[in-house]
């Protein structure tokens, strides 16, 4: 899984395309013709004789895709289609028919097949099947993991890594949030992970159950802004505020509402029940100079939505929790490109340190990408990234909030942890290295959260 606030801080997420195909055909030939194939095709075959025995290997979260022959002894392929769409209706089922199976593999279509190639096929058919079907299973899983997250409170309250002062009081006021009723803003800059929080807001309360709406208030005119939020409903389905009833309605980019709208939604505020019947999430992305969001929302829309506030922490006030954050990014990524992670330095931690970030969480991720792609390649420097990214986005290296001694710390513990993970845990090699008692090592490991189970 690619790494991210979610991955992301605005809740996307991204991953590798899977490869793997099942290939199921009772005749050897046609099997090993097959599997020949897709091999130099790039993907990964595995050649079963019976749809039985490949269907004790499938499971519901397999990442790959299935190419089946129809006529087989034993579980033909309409059968063994049946029980796969029973068990994943998103698995991508290839179906390989004789000539007069063409009516039966058209009704397979109609079951949830993704596709059928009629005997004999054209090999490069097959490949270009094989790759739009992988393309949708990477999504199909890709969107089924997001949501599973979404969903799991714990889950998402680990990803809002930091151990500064602000994280811990967001993290507290999170939970706290999350048990009460009352509509909440949410504002920061771009790239703190607003929506993240907004996820965790309702994935840790009493309506993480229910729905959990998102719509941008930006680009939208007011017309089908508010057909969308407030109905009539024989446009098709429910307005987005019914949609919510008993969950958590997210409105994004709330400083775009025009004050014809901010009226609508106030309306829509006052008529709710106590407790409310849908929650209101408002994330503000404005950060003019010189403007708040009281200076943009009428008072009284602005005070309901306000009842409760979190102030998002930019990244480049938040101390040593970038390299936390950093490493973390890292290790993500170093595991989907099957590269090691960049071993930070003194002066590597020094400039991330050091930097504006601008883009904040969303910035260092993209650093943290190219960083181990370089390590693959043998080229280039974290300090490289970090300069050239000052140098695009106009910015100078700042000592906000940074006194010598985080310098100090954030050094002594690189220091150790690229020492640690060198030596894969060995307590006794890294008390040699560092010139350092096993006590005075355990209290460092323990003020900078470095466990030796994370390296063993």
């Amino acid at each position: 899984m690619t790494p991210s606030e979610l991955a992301s801080p605005d809740g996307t997420h991204s991953g590798r395309t899977p490869s793997r195909i099942v290939v199921i055909d009772d005749e050897q030939d046609m099997r090993a013709s097959i599997s020949q194939w897709l091999s130099l095709s790039g993907f990964q075959p595995e050649t079963y004789a019976s749809a039985e025995e490949a269907l004790a290997n499938l499971g519901a979260d397999f990442p790959g895709i299935v190419v089946t022959d129809i006529r087989m002894p034993g579980m033909d392929g309409m059968v063994l289609l049946k029980k796969l769409m029973g068990m994943d209706a998103t698995l991508p089922v290839i179906l390989i028919t004789g000539h007069g199976d063409v009516p039966m593999a058209v009704e397979a279509m109609r079951l949830g097949a993704w596709d059928f190639l009629e005997k004999p096929f054209d090999p490069e058919r097959m490949a270009d099947l094989a790759r739009a079907a992988l393309k949708a299973r990477a999504l199909a899983l890709e969107s089924r993991a997001l949501r599973q997250e979404l969903a799991d409170g714990s889950t998402l309250m680990r990803r809002l890594v930091g151990n500064s002062p602000e994280m811990v009081r967001l993290r507290e006021d999170i939970l706290d949030y999350g048990q009460a009723d009352g509509h909440v803003l949410i504002d920061g800059e771009t790239g703190t992970g607003k929506t993240l929080v907004a996820h965790a807001l309702h994935a840790v309360g009493p309506r993480a159950g229910r729905k959990f709406v998102t719509v941008s208030c930006l680009g939208l005119d007011d017309e089908t802004l508010a057909a969308r939020l407030f109905g009539p409903v024989e446009q098709g389905g429910l307005p987005l505020v019914e949609e919510a009833r008993g969950g958590t309605l997210c409105l994004e980019d709330i400083e775009a509402l025009s004050p014809a709208m901010q009226g609508r939604l106030l309306s829509v505020i006052n008529d709710q029940p106590t407790p409310p019947a849908t929650r209101i999430v408002a994330i503000c992305n404005d950060h003019k100079p010189g403007r708040t969001l009281q200076d943009v929302l009428r008072p009284d829309l602005y005070f309901r939505l306000a009842a409760m506030t979190l102030t998002l922490p930019p990244l480049r006030t938040r101390g040593e929790d970038i390299l936390a954050l950093f490493k973390s990014y890292a290790e993500d990524y170093a595991e989907e490109y099957g590269s090691p992670a960049p071993d930070l330095s003194a002066q590597d931690a020094a400039y991330l340190l050091q930097a504006p970030w601008p883009g904040n969480v969303r910035q260092l991720i993209a650093i943290a990408e190219q960083a181990v792609l370089q390590n693959r390649r043998g080229t280039g420097s974290v300090v490289s990234l970090v300069m050239a990214e000052n140098e695009a986005s106009g910015g100078a290296l700042t000592t906000e909030g940074k006194p010598l001694k985080d310098y100090v710390e954030a050094f002594e513990r690189t220091l150790i942890d690229n020492t640690m993970r060198r030596h894969k845990g060995s307590i006794v090699a890294v008390m040699e290295e560092l010139c350092l008692p096993r006590r005075t090592l355990n209290e460092k490991m323990a003020k900078y959260g470095l466990s030796r189970a994370d390296y063993t």
